[in-house]
């Protein structure tokens, strides 16, 4: 297309959108039905978005702004009156992997061409068998039904030398009540196929009235020489009609089991002397209603695979609005309801939603008219509000009870309808359909209702499949979107409860101004250069104190630009944060940032590791056992308590680390806060494996690969992840430290851990009725001294021997844990010497005993 005919295109559309009334005028008297059918199938597949991005439900959830009805009004590409044609289709299925779906096995229809018809003298020409198979060959391929049903009744009034005919289908197949509807009423010889389809006027037969009900019923042959003669006749046709009605030759349609199918009827037969149908007629009606009867049934079932994959272009649109809606239960319901008013075009639509706490009462109550198409006040209603329209708590709350579906075709001669709610509102309630909404698990969740179809019939099986299909995609989209708002509501609670944790746990800025005045001894003083450092004279000003000193002498302030009463607080809080344990406190912490100190700067690893490796490691040591609970991760897992939940593996290690971050991200405890964004990440990540590689079980998964690289002088500290299995070493020589400290120190550490296993292992035998392992067990702390020495064996001794090898000046650290092993080996021995004396005398005792028996 060149650019000046874009470019007249372009005004001539600018033109049209501005005179819509002369488009509208147009389109009405110049537009063919291959052009409607285009626009609707063009049109359904925009809104179904398999072409376009349909925007017409797209609002943003987050938008405050208000859409106009238009934008929020789904396109019916369907009704659900529509899908009657095809009788009733099957109701929604699961496929093997649990996918609900409406199409059963796949079947293929092949394409056809339309064949020029011969004119009616050309027609009328042929012998009778000739015009038979032409007329035939005319049917056999048009799988539209109402285009098959025109071309048979004029063949009909050609073959039967007919005035009129009718031709009615069966309708309401699979259910209790089946009638006939009159597919095409009246048709004669010369009526076009368009005159045909303008008539709008659908007459219904119940089954067996009439001489048509008769004929479908008993699929006989009825030919009547004189209509007004038989009692079946209903002469109220012709007065409306203003026609006269002499003959009748009725026939049942067939399809290839032998079920009627519909019913063609022939009227007044065109001849001089007004002769009724004869046995000849009858005969030709019978052949070609054979031929017929199969188009029909193949057509019909062509039409009902269209309907299938249309029902299914439904839901899909259906999935899509529920799945692009998942943030507010108010916004998706009412789109559910819009479809669904839409599709099934009733008065009245009401979504009512249960939950656990409401005891069987509907908490939120969502409604909808027809008239809120037109309103946009209505429709956007931004939450439940009031309830317009009654419940009927009757039937509501059966289906809800229940989980059972209600179709009611005549409120009010069920007993569970309420009659005083329409008395109270002045409407008149006809008929209901009540479907339960449930989710994954089966669980009613919720209830949907419809209430009066516009069309003024009452609710079929087709409305009831189509509506649970609905309430199931409904069921889904609720349940998720009530999960996502109970996500969403546990992390308001969540921020809250942080909120509040942080300030209690946040020390006082006032304590920090305290500490900022506190003049600062020496390393000398405190003796922190010392691998035999002592605690126990401290009081906890002085470990504070002493800690800044290590930070200061590490000139940790001054590389990364720490303000000092930032630090204050910081070392406040993270003391705060320590619980009041025996033995995993903030001395233990204390102690554990000591003992890395003095391996940074006796040990000359800060000569070894960068500024930001000498930071995460203090840190690391300081926070590595924040709000310890003074039980173990096998006690976690045993309880199965929150911590375990969140963390399957090293599970109080990344609670420390969590605390660690949420101190550190605190205002006036961001310790990190003046270092660049890439250097900050790099520490945290640092300080996270440090904390972690506390972690004994991670030890043992490590200690080989390093023992390995020191014992063969492989080890290259320019190797990342030599350097990271360096770190991770030193965060465990640092926390068990207290094994190489003088005898007296060491004895009594080891007492304060002991006690607090045991109190772990009281807690498993009284509550949890388990017997605990031999460590936590009181019953056997005399085996303290030999357990003592499986621990430095196993845990302590090597890591040591590799630090030796790393450094002489690291050797301190083996000779105090060598020194600590020969003592508790000699507590050891003694212990086993006394249990063998004690022993001993009850042995001689039995044995005296036992002599005595055998002289006596």
């Amino acid at each position: 297309m060149s650019p000046e005919t874009r470019e007249e295109y372009e005004r001539m559309e600018k033109w049209m959108d501005e005179h819509t009334e002369f488009v509208h005028d147009y389109f009405s008297r110049k537009a063919k039905r291959s052009m409607v059918d285009g626009w609707l199938i063009a049109h359904a597949m925009t809104h179904s978005g398999l072409h376009l991005q349909s925007d017409s439900l797209s609002t943003s959830s987050g938008s405050n702004s208000k859409p106009s009805s238009g934008a929020n009004t789904p396109v019916r590409k369907i009704s659900a009156q529509e899908f009657d044609k095809g009788g009733i289709l099957k109701p929604i299925i699961s496929t093997v992997d649990g996918t609900p779906t409406f199409l059963g096995p796949s079947s293929s229809t092949g394409s056809w061409q339309g064949k020029t018809r011969k004119s009616m003298s050309e027609l009328k020409a042929l012998d009778e068998k000739e015009l038979m198979y032409e007329l035939v060959i005319d049917i056999c391929n048009d799988l539209d039904v109402t285009s098959l049903c025109y071309k048979i009744l004029l063949n009909v009034c050609i073959l039967l030398n007919a005035d009129r005919c009718s031709l009615f289908l069966v309708q309401g197949k699979g259910t209790n009540e089946k009638w006939l509807v009159s597919k095409l009423f009246d048709v004669s010889s010369d009526s076009t196929y368009e005159e045909v389809c303008e008539r709008q006027d659908e007459i219904r037969i119940p089954w067996g009235t009439g001489i048509i009900g008769y004929v479908c019923l008993t699929g006989e042959v009825v030919n009547i020489p004189d209509a007004y003669e038989d009692p079946r006749f209903n002469s109220d046709i012709d007065v409306q009609m203003a026609y006269k009605t002499r003959s009748i030759l009725c026939m049942a349609i067939k399809d290839s089991d032998g079920e009627v199918i519909g019913v063609a009827q022939a009227i007044n037969k065109i001849s001089v002397r007004d002769e009724p149908f004869d046995e000849h007629d009858e005969k030709v009606f019978a052949s070609y209603l054979a031929f017929c009867g199969i188009g029909v049934k193949n057509a019909q079932l062509y039409e009902r695979s269209q309907l299938e994959n249309r029902r299914n272009q439904v839901l899909l649109d259906l999935a899509r609005v529920i799945f692009e809606e998942q943030s507010n239960v108010a916004n998706l319901i009412h789109k559910i309801m819009m479809h669904t008013q839409s599709l099934l075009q009733c008065e009245r639509c009401q979504v009512l939603l249960v939950d656990d706490l409401s005891k069987g009462i509907f908490s939120q109550v969502f409604d909808l008219q027809a008239s809120d198409f037109d309103n946009d006040d209505t429709y956007n209603r931004e939450g439940p509000q009031e309830p317009r329209f009654p419940i009927n708590i009757g039937i509501t709350g059966y289906v809800a009870a229940t989980g059972e579906p209600l179709n009611i075709p005549d409120a009010y001669s069920d007993d569970k309808f309420d009659l005083s709610v329409d008395v109270d509102s002045g409407f008149r309630t006809r008929c209901i359909l009540c479907m339960p909404i449930k989710n994954a698990c089966g669980k009613v969740i919720g209830v949907s209702q419809l209430i009066n179809k516009l069309d003024q019939t009452t609710f079929n099986k087709n409305d009831e499949n189509l509506f649970e299909a609905f309430s199931i995609f409904c069921g889904m989209g609720i349940n998720n979107t009530q999960m996502y708002e109970t996500a969403l509501r546990a992390m308001a609670k969540q921020r809250v409860a942080l909120e509040v944790l942080s300030y209690h746990a946040i020390a006082p800025i006032e304590e920090a101004h305290r500490l900022r005045k506190l003049s600062i001894p020496s390393s000398t003083h405190y003796n922190l250069l010392d691998y035999k450092f002592n605690d126990f004279l401290l009081d906890d000003d002085d470990t504070l104190k002493a800690t800044i000193r290590m930070f200061t002498d590490l000139e940790l302030l001054d590389v990364f630009s720490i303000n000092y009463e930032i630090l204050c607080r910081w070392l406040l809080s993270v003391k705060k944060n320590y619980r009041n344990v025996t033995y995993h406190n903030w001395r233990h912490a204390f102690n554990v940032a000591q003992t890395m100190f003095s391996m940074l700067k006796l040990g000359g690893m800060d000569n070894v590791l960068t500024e930001s490796e000498r930071l995460a490691l203090m840190v690391g040591c300081l926070c590595h056992d924040l709000d310890h609970r003074g039980t173990n991760n096998q006690f976690q897992l045993k309880v199965n308590t929150p911590l375990a939940e969140l963390y399957t593996t090293s599970t109080l290690e990344h609670h420390h680390f969590d605390q660690c971050i949420m101190i550190l991200t605190t205002k006036g405890n961001d310790i990190l806060c003046n270092v660049s964004q890439n250097e900050y990440e790099e520490i945290l990540q640092m300080l996270e494996s440090a904390i972690l590689s506390t972690d004994l079980a991670l030890y043992f998964r490590y200690r080989g690969q390093f023992f390995e690289l020191v014992k063969t002088d492989k080890a290259d500290w320019n190797n990342d992840g030599h350097r990271d299995l360096l770190r991770s070493m030193m965060m465990t020589a640092s926390d068990v430290a207290a094994i190489a400290k003088p005898w007296e120190v060491q004895r009594k550490v080891a007492e304060l851990v002991a006690s607090e296993f045991f109190e772990q292992g009281d807690i498993e035998r009284s509550e949890l009725k388990i017997e605990p392992m031999a460590m936590m067990d009181r019953t056997q702390k005399d085996k303290l001294p030999a357990m003592q020495v499986g621990f430095i064996d196993n845990i302590c001794m090597p890591v040591y021997e590799a630090f030796s090898r790393v450094s002489g000046n690291l050797d301190p650290l083996l000779c105090g844990c060598q020194e600590n092993r020969e003592h508790w080996q000699q507590l050891a021995e003694e212990q086993s010497k006394k249990q063998i004396s004690e022993q001993s005398p009850e042995n001689t005792e039995k044995d005296k005993d036992e002599d005595e028996d055998r002289s006596s």
